[in-house]
């Protein structure tokens, strides 16, 4: 089976072609990153517009790269929710109609298991069950997987997902949108020690999420010290490791709680690196293993779509012609395969 996959939930769009033979035969994905620098963060307006532009021409450009005709679409799965209402009616409307002209079955794909199931893309996958971490700019939520569809949210954040914490605290910096990966890069130079930020929810059992407190820590600290670069290399460096310590503890809680050996990290907060190296120690030392996506595969992007369509179309669902955007969808409810 060839399925299209469409990913247009939010700044992103992707469109990629993946065959349950072949792997991934094209993935195109375009950025509007520059579109929204000015305004600090996503207009939601404006990201639905410039999906209507850059769609159509990336879908053409993946089927031309994966030398691929409409006639040899077995299938089309579009990013149904969770995401900006207006962005995914974009990608739904297209996916459908695509589907509808070309005489083959579509399927809305949640979001969220596009991402916790990307690291499936690469050799060697992580077999079921296992333990993921789903750390973004709109979710942190941890996620016991027994197979596709089975999924149980062991703990997720109560305010600010960690991706959300990460740009804000960057714009406190002073640094540009999105904020995130700069912040990393600053906090390479600052020195460790110096500050010493809090390690929210970690002092009590569960294993929920909170970082908005986090985020006003850092506020408090930035105003107080003062904003030379080497200081503001310093709180980078205590705000970043304090979400990594606090992810690490709770991924620990987890594999405790559940008893299971493999985790999986996925989302655009998986790309940071001071996170996949406590992560991959923390494995290390339990005898365990875990799973990334490729970077490219962190963010957003048609891929983990395409995938995870195909699955669910080899399972015989498929959306009516009436399918509608999912801005908010909560992963259990999916039907397992």
């Amino acid at each position: 089976m060839r399925v299209l996959g469409i990913e247009t939930s939010c700044d992103e769009t992707g469109v990629a072609i993946y065959d349950d033979e072949m792997g991934l035969l094209s993935h195109e994905l375009y950025s509007q990153v520059k579109l929204h620098a000015d305004y600090g963060g996503v207009v939601p307006e404006l990201a639905s517009r410039d999906h209507v532009r850059k769609l159509v021409p990336l879908i053409q450009k993946a089927l031309l790269d994966a030398h691929t005709s409409a006639g040899q679409i077995d299938g089309v799965a579009f990013t149904q929710g969770p995401g900006l209402v207006g962005a995914l009616l974009v990608g739904s409307s297209v996916g459908r109609s695509l589907a509808y002209a070309w005489g083959v079955p579509a399927v809305g794909v949640h979001h969220m298991e596009g991402h916790l199931l990307a690291p499936m893309l690469d050799d060697p996958a992580p077999e079921f069950p296992f333990v993921a971490l789903l750390v973004s700019g709109g979710h942190t939520m941890l996620v016991r997987v027994e197979g596709i569809g089975r999924y149980e949210t062991l703990g997720e954040s109560v305010d600010d997902a960690a991706g959300e914490a990460f740009d804000k605290t960057a714009k406190l910096l002073g640094l540009d949108y999105p904020g995130g990966p700069l912040l990393a890069r600053l906090a390479e130079s600052g020195e460790a020690g110096r500050f010493v930020f809090p390690r929210p929810m970690t002092d009590r059992p569960g294993l929920d999420f909170s970082f908005s407190g986090l985020k006003t820590f850092a506020a408090n600290t930035i105003r107080d010290q003062g904003q030379d670069q080497q200081t503001r290399a310093d709180i980078a460096r205590a705000f970043q490791q304090a979400v990594v310590d606090t992810l690490v503890i709770k991924c620990r809680r987890a594999l405790e709680q559940t008893g299971l050996k493999r985790l999986v990290i996925a989302g655009g907060v998986s790309a940071n690196t001071s996170l996949r190296e406590a992560l991959a120690q923390l494995m290390k030392k339990s005898g365990g293993q875990v799973f990334y996506p490729r970077l490219e595969f962190c963010t957003d992007n048609g891929a983990m779509i395409a995938y995870a369509g195909l699955q669910r179309l080899k399972a015989g669902q498929h959306e009516a012609l009436s399918a509608k955007a999912r801005p908010r969808w909560p992963l259990e409810s999916l039907v397992p395969v």
